[in-house]
């Protein structure tokens, strides 16, 4: 799907309130609202928009630990990535799971209620992963910045 300068506008005022009218929207856009909302859904249609969410505070829901976790694997066998990759994705304390290059295999990000929490998430579970050789883990002291939005820059073929 190609997009114009109208549409990455679109997109990113989507981002900061996916709740604000379409007639709003087609507004600030230029476009007429059944255009707009045509639009929007050929963007859900072509997975450009995955979903709508609420951004919510951890620390109010009582979850004050945050830890980037360094996952290294003992080997690359397939069933025992595969079965680590279901379990990682069923926990509710991995908020994010990224396959990346250099030393860890996996970083994690990891929310919970508190140390002991976390700990028990360690003990309990991800040291009893057949595939997990270690992790380290990485405590987050204070969030400077957040993504809550994709970066909508134009495509230079859309100048």
């Amino acid at each position: 799907m190609k997009l114009d300068r109208r549409d990455l506008k679109l997109l990113e005022l989507l981002q900061q309130d996916n709740r604000t009218a379409t007639a709003a929207l087609a507004e600030a856009v230029g476009m007429s609202g059944s255009a707009c909302w045509r639009r929007i859904r050929a963007f859900e249609e072509a997975g450009i928009i995955t979903g709508y969410a609420a951004q919510v505070d951890p620390a109010r829901l009582g979850l004050g630990f945050q830890a980037i976790v360094l996952v290294h694997l003992t080997r690359h066998d397939p069933a025992q990535l595969g079965d680590f990759l279901q379990e990682i994705a069923a926990r509710p304390e991995v908020m994010d799971c990224f396959a990346t290059t250099g030393q860890a295999d996996y970083h994690l990000r990891v929310l919970c209620r508190d140390i002991t929490a976390y700990n028990s998430f360690l003990e309990d579970f991800l040291f009893r992963q057949p595939a997990v050789q270690s992790a380290q883990t990485n405590v987050v002291l204070r969030e400077i910045k957040r993504a809550t939005s994709c970066p909508c820059e134009v495509p230079p073929d859309a100048l």
